[in-house]
């Protein structure tokens, strides 16, 4: 299946996985993806100033909500592997589907490639700047409520949804973030003290090497998390697939109003 619509002047191109790929994927992987209808999913290819080139843009819908008009958002922040390409085989249009069908407000997905850059700017390259401004922007285009967002990372990402968070106290509604890439002595870590009054949610595999630097993020923490666990499991979607429902419960909470 494929859709084409314009933003802004720009063409933008949706392929959805085949059923073949997504079964190979989700083998390989191997995820805890629920049953549920994917939904709407789509791949747009849109010109960002802010990082000098044109992105790949992933949005899905929970399914019976057409094309997401007024609904809140959350921001994926990716990891070093993973890129908006893949989200769909990773079964992110599902989670979201069951997430509303087991009773959470509804709430869209968007997520763009920020390259592996931390989320921070290097050089005239500014991740965290399109993130901060131009995604908002194609979110009200396509009909989203950009005023209610949230962010969601993993490993990488998890840090750029932290540090975003730091960056502008207020921006986002709440962060969950997957076995987060902090070290004690980082900007993230040092500067915890900046997501007062912002929702955290915290998860980490017991047997993943980043264990023991996300409980020191959490004891630096001015406010206790507000959602997330520790459980066995490694660096991978194979545990963090485990953790998504919840997450997806804690951020349609803090965007429900």
């Amino acid at each position: 299946m494929r859709r084409r619509i314009l933003l802004g002047g720009g063409a933008a191109v949706a392929t959805l996985a085949t059923i073949a790929g997504y079964r190979r994927r989700m083998a390989e992987e191997g995820l805890a993806i629920p049953a549920a209808p994917a939904g709407e999913q789509r791949l747009l290819h849109l010109p960002s100033e802010a990082r000098g080139r044109t992105v790949d843009v992933y949005t899905a819908v929970p399914a019976g909500y057409g094309g997401g008009h007024g609904l809140p958002v959350c921001l994926i922040l990716h990891g070093g592997s993973k890129r908006p390409a893949d989200f769909a085989a990773l079964g992110l249009g599902r989670f979201l589907t069951d997430a509303v069908r087991r009773g959470a407000p509804p709430f869209v997905l968007v997520g763009a490639d920020g390259d592996r850059l931390s989320w921070r700017p290097t050089g005239g390259d500014d991740p965290q700047r399109m993130v901060r401004e131009e995604i908002p922007a194609w979110c009200r285009k396509l009909g989203y409520d950009a005023d209610r967002l949230a962010a969601w990372g993993w490993s990488m990402g998890g840090y750029g949804a932290l540090l975003l968070a730091e960056a502008y106290p207020g921006f986002v509604r709440a962060v969950a973030a997957f076995s987060p890439a902090v070290q004690p002595d980082d900007d993230v870590t040092r500067s915890a003290g900046l997501l007062r009054g912002t929702p955290v949610g915290l998860w980490c595999g017991k047997q993943d090497g980043l264990y023991f630097d996300v409980r020191t993020l959490e004891k630096q923490l001015p406010e206790p998390k507000a959602a997330g666990s520790y459980a066995d499991g490694r660096h991978n979607f194979g545990y963090w697939s485990r953790c998504v429902p919840n997450a997806f419960d804690f951020v349609a909470g803090a965007l429900r109003h």
